[in-house]
Formats: structure tokens, sequence, C-alpha cells
């Protein structure tokens, strides 16, 4: 097994999230569906400082949810390493599913929808919006793809940009921490998170391993303004204040 150089069975996780975006943008208004929003320049501007920030970790996979926002961010991110590494689509990192499209009156209303739905998260049958996914059965399926990432040989470093609620629940499942938990980790637009798993062999004879630790390293670093200076709202709150900016 790869591990970290001076480790045994150490492996690391740089967990991104996507760059900025304009979720009331035309293109996403018309198709009335989220899943069509890009990068703004801002957005651009921070995946340019997340890559600079990362350009001397060698990643031994890289990976995005396969939505344009996060292929976008992957992108740029990797045009700071000069080998050439394939960007692979994992789907088990989409963002939580929210059932119907919202049909908003104004830019603050979605933001009032939107930025506090993960304080009741660890309530029993609570979903993403209404008729949306289940935060458990979220935290199932990201858990799945981060063991099954964590259970592929021959690597010790890996890339995965991803989402806003995706990032929560990894961090709150790492820790092994209840879903309600999700709600304390704020993840800015381009941030990274930094997760070690230390894995121990399941048995003398089949290779396969299982987690025996997760340590969070760091949590929501934002490169392009690491001290937040004037980052006082909420990401959804300051994506919706310059919706059609």
């Amino acid at each position: 097994m790869s591990t970290l150089p001076g480790t045994t069975g150490r492996r690391r996780v740089y967990l991104m999230r996507h760059g900025f975006v304009d979720y009331t943008s035309r293109r996403v208004r018309e198709s009335r569906d989220p899943g069509n929003a890009c990068l703004t320049e801002a957005g651009r501007d921070e995946a340019r400082a997340a890559g600079a920030a990362l350009a001397e970790v060698h990643f031994d996979i890289a990976m995005c949810s396969g939505l344009l926002r996060t292929r976008e961010t992957a992108e740029l991110v990797l045009e700071a390493h000069p080998y050439d590494l394939p960007l692979e689509v994992e789907p088990r990192f989409q963002e939580l599913r929210s059932g119907q499209y919202i049909d908003f009156r104004s830019a603050e209303q979605l933001a009032a929808t939107m930025t506090f739905q993960f304080e009741a998260a660890g309530d029993p049958g609570a979903t993403f919006l209404e008729g949306g996914e289940a935060f458990s059965d979220a935290m199932a399926r990201i858990a799945d793809g981060i063991e099954a990432l964590l259970g592929r040989p021959g690597w010790h470093t890996a890339l995965v940009v991803a989402h806003e609620g995706v990032n929560r629940l990894a961090l709150a499942w790492a820790l092994g921490a209840p879903l309600g938990a999700s709600a304390g980790f704020e993840q800015d637009t381009g941030c990274i998170n930094i997760i070690d798993f230390d894995l121990v062999p399941v048995d003398d004879t089949s290779g396969k391993t299982k987690i025996e630790r997760a340590v969070i390293k760091s949590v929501n670093l934002t490169p392009a303004n690491y001290l937040k200076n004037g980052m006082n709202l909420r990401s959804l709150e300051a994506i919706f204040a310059h919706a059609g900016d």
C-alpha cells in the first residue's frame, strides 16, 4: 500500500469546494437546474489561488463530482501542476439532491431558504429542502465514495473537488460525529480541507485495509484570503448577495 512518506499506513485527501458561482444566473434559471451553474470570474480566481497554494503537492489521484463547477475548479487547480494527471469523475460526491427547483422571487429569499438548511440535518428523517435527499442517505453515499477511494491501491495523496453539503457531511463522518454536526463546518467557495486517514490491514492475506482513524488537519482554508478579512457572510449569503453581478 502506498502511504505518505514517513508513515506506515496513512493517506491524505485534499477536499475542496468548487469556486464561486451564480445560482441565479440566466443559464440556471432557464434550465431550472442548479447543476448547470458554472464558475464566475471570482470563482476562477479562487480556483487559481488554490492551485497556486497546492502547486507543490504531488497528487496521485484527482477527482471531481462531475458537475460543471467542480470540473472547472479541478481543472484550474491542476493547471498549476507540471505533470499530466487525469481528472476522474465520482458521482457519489455530487451535491445533495434538492428535489424540485425553487422558484425564487429574489436572491434574498433564496439566501434565506438555503443558508441554514444544515441546522436540521440531525432531525429524524430530515431532507435537504422539501422533497430532497435525506441527509442520512447523502452521508451514506459520500462515506461509500470515500471508502472506495481509500480502498484503491497505489496512491497516498488525492485531490477531491466537491460541494458545500458534501464536504460538511464528509467532515462530520470523518470525525464519527452525528449528522447535526455538519452545520458547524462552514465551507467557503474555493476552500480546502485536509483529512488524513490511517489504514490498517483487515487480515494477513487479503491485502484489504480498513480505516483505523481519521484526523482533520485543516478546515475551510481559503488561499485567496487565508485570514478571511472582510468575509463576514456565510458562503451562500455571499453567493446570493452578489447574484447577477
